[in-house]
């Protein structure tokens, strides 16, 4: 963009000078062809001005031994330039002529040819003259020339060093006055060109600091590049902030869900607690130890959330120091599928473990890893009725697979992107799921705190598969 701007910048001097240039090469040119045409009208001879034409005539001038004339082709150089030539002796007297007006003197004081020469009109007032010379043997003789005044003018400019010094002052102040009045001109111009867009971008980043996103230009001209780039900014800042509206939105019902899961058991808590403690109640052993197992549900409940929130809060801020151990992830994967069958709530489930190797060594925190496959299968039963089926395929190539597969109700492919959000929770989450709704986003920040990656894949009515590479 820089560059473009000062090629602009440069390019305009560039043509400003070629400009100008131009015209004067085009002014001199006519001048020497309107030159060159009057002297080919006057033969040539006129070619460097009147004067210089008289004082190269001496060369028609000729003599005979007694008297002067002008040779044929001087007359038809006279003839075409329409002048008159008067030749005088050393005393000022004609003695040669050739189409001399009548009102010509035939003899100069050298006062009157002096006057003559000054002036214009001063011998003859329809003729300007000038005067050369032609040495013929040991006699001198002047020739006048005479030409109309309507073709030649003659001025007497008559001056001092200091008027025309001021002349010169005052003429070159008017220039450089004139030249800064269009130098203005067309600078206040060009400039105008060059920052009334910038002046509509700097508007735009105005706009777009003080959160108003509704600013786009039609990408045009020099500033192209930076109109696109501000129509990008435009539809990124706005759906960031959309994007940030949704999950200010989940945080907050995710804060309302957490609030609500937790005053739950604690009200049990505290009831329970309220009823061991009245005296006017006589409770047996049984009832004494049923009423402690539910507080401790209760209290293993309300751990296992601030658990969460510790252990996603550590990964967010990469405080979490991850404990690697060479680990057979084959065995680590089926004991946590075990562990599951083993609970009685899930004893009755279907769910099939597939490798076709019995070991698979790789360097993971066994405790982190485990979490995540729980996270997983747990959100796999949780989501889905009772006659889920669940497989969990364990695959090496270059890198660990990890597949838990289910063919139950899937997700809407609207939510699949706030899957691994934090405080998100799917719509189709039943009343009997209880938790912080933090194990998706733990299971990603775990497995990419190991430099893996996590992905999903799912259909509605087909069932999901959530992929862990290791």
């Amino acid at each position: 963009m820089k560059w473009k701007l000062t090629f602009r910048f440069v390019a305009t001097i560039i043509s400003v000078v070629i400009i100008v240039i131009l015209i004067n090469i085009v002014a001199a040119t006519m001048v020497f062809f309107i030159r060159d045409n009057i002297a080919r009208e006057n033969n040539k001879f006129w070619e460097f001005g009147p004067e210089v034409f008289v004082r190269k005539f001496h060369n028609y001038v000729l003599s005979n031994g007694e008297n002067v004339y002008v040779s044929d082709d001087g007359k038809k150089i006279l003839d075409g330039t329409k002048t008159w030539i008067q030749v005088l002796d050393e005393d000022g007297r004609e003695v040669y002529h050739y189409k001399r007006p009548e009102n010509i003197p035939l003899k100069y004081t050298p006062f009157q040819i002096v006057h003559g020469y000054k002036y214009q009109g001063g011998i003859g007032s329809a003729s300007t003259i000038f005067i050369g010379e032609k040495n013929v043997g040991d006699k001198q003789y002047s020739y006048i020339i005479g030409f109309p005044m309507k073709k030649v003018e003659k001025k007497v400019l008559i001056y001092s060093a200091d008027e025309i010094g001021g002349f010169i002052k005052n003429v070159t102040m008017i220039v450089l006055l004139i030249d800064s009045i269009i130098a203005l001109f067309f600078g206040y111009l060009f400039s105008r060109r060059l920052t009334k867009p910038l002046v509509n971008i700097i508007n735009g980043v105005e706009k777009l600091g003080v959160g108003e996103y509704d600013v786009y230009y039609d990408p045009k001209g020099i500033y192209r590049d930076v109109y696109h780039n501000l129509n990008t900014l435009t539809d990124t800042l706005n759906s960031n902030k959309i994007e940030r509206m949704k999950i200010n939105q989940m945080r907050e019902e995710w804060i309302a869900n957490i609030s609500h899961d937790v005053k739950t058991p604690l009200a049990s808590i505290k009831g329970y607690a309220e009823i061991l403690s009245d005296d006017e109640y006589e409770f047996s052993k049984e009832e004494i130890k049923s009423y402690a197992e539910i507080m401790h549900k209760k209290s293993n409940y309300i751990n296992e959330l601030v658990d969460d929130l510790n252990l996603t809060t550590k990964l967010k801020n990469k405080n979490s120091m991850l404990d690697k151990k060479e680990t057979n992830l084959v065995k680590l994967v089926r004991e946590t599928v075990i562990d599951i069958l083993n609970d009685p709530n899930y004893s009755e489930r279907d769910i099939k473990f597939i490798s076709e190797e019995n070991v698979i060594l790789k360097e993971v925190d066994n405790i982190l890893i485990k979490r995540v496959i729980n996270n997983l299968l747990y959100n796999a039963l949780i989501h889905n009725n009772d006659k889920v089926k669940i497989e969990v395929t364990v695959i090496k190539d270059e890198r660990v697979h990890i597949f838990v597969k289910d063919h139950g109700k899937g997700i809407k492919a609207e939510e699949l992107k706030y899957i691994f959000d934090r405080y998100y929770r799917g719509t189709n989450t039943g009343k009997r799921h209880k938790g912080s709704g933090l194990g998706m986003a733990i299971a990603k920040e775990i497995v990419q705190a190991h430099g893996g990656d996590i992905k999903i894949n799912s259909m509605l009515g087909a069932g999901t598969e959530i992929e862990v590479i290791l």
